[in-house]
């Protein structure tokens, strides 16, 4: 484990590098004056059913149909035809 000195500034801030700007984390206090800091996705709530097994399996099988059934330029005039 690697282990730095940082300076907690006026503001209570402290940085952790250029490369994990923007980035979420996760800071977990195990108890006063120590935490552990991990990089996190954060699911919002509207959203958390995308994520479930069945959902998950329905996005897979349409990723499979767009595959096999690529888009095609079509005239707009054409009557559509329905697989």
């Amino acid at each position: 484990m690697k282990a730095t000195v940082k300076v907690i500034g006026a503001s209570g801030q402290i940085s952790l590098g250029k490369e994990f700007a923007g980035r979420q984390v996760l800071v977990e206090e195990a108890e006063p004056g120590v935490w552990t800091v991990r990089i996190a996705t954060v699911v919002p709530d509207s959203e958390r059913w995308l994520h479930t097994p069945q959902v998950s399996r329905a996005l897979s099988r349409a990723i499979e149909w767009a595959a096999a059934y690529p888009a095609q330029r079509k005239d707009p005039s054409e009557p559509t035809q329905l697989l």
